[in-house]
């Protein structure tokens, strides 16, 4: 039998503490013991980006570390973007582009985009086809993603002229 370990952190707001092996990653524990089910285990070895999500505010691979490693920090799903019934700006854009089909890579790349944001308002396409760059999706050829960021980029660049 494998000792547990106590991880407590909070959820898109919520706070939550569970016992969990050591080896969990936070990919499961969302997963599985919480039922966050947004966050999308694909490669499990941080290639494809599909895990995404945000620890206190920074992007990581939730496949690609343990989830001990999180105690104590702020983690945000796609399932926090959304606020009081209301879309969050990127999906929004990411509909309103057609940015998601199949919508496996959706929510990685939704959380890639925020972090991105939040360090560059106001990116160029260039900029934000790097800042992508490490999430797969096979359905869309990244242009309609591309799309979508910008246009929440510009909509932010306006409000803040």
């Amino acid at each position: 039998m494998t000792d547990k370990m106590s991880v407590n952190v909070r959820v898109n707001g919520r706070q939550y503490t569970s016992d969990v092996e050591p080896r969990k990653s936070p990919a499961d524990f969302l997963r599985k013991d919480i039922g966050v089910t947004g966050v999308h285990p694909g490669c499990e070895h941080g290639v494809c980006g599909a895990c995404t999500i945000l620890l206190d505010g920074r992007s990581v691979r939730a496949c690609c570390m343990l989830a001990v490693q999180a105690d104590g920090a702020e983690v945000t799903t796609v399932e926090g973007l959304a606020q009081d019934g209301e879309l969050h700006p990127l999906q929004e854009a990411f509909w309103k582009h057609h940015g998601l089909q199949c919508g496996f890579c959706t929510p990685g790349m939704l959380m890639t985009a925020c972090e991105m944001l939040a360090d560059n308002p106001c990116p160029s396409r260039e900029q934000i086809r790097d800042g992508i760059s490490g999430n797969m999706c096979r359905c869309t050829g990244y242009q309609f993603i591309v799309d979508a960021i910008e246009d929440v980029a510009r909509q932010s660049d306006q409000s803040s002229a």
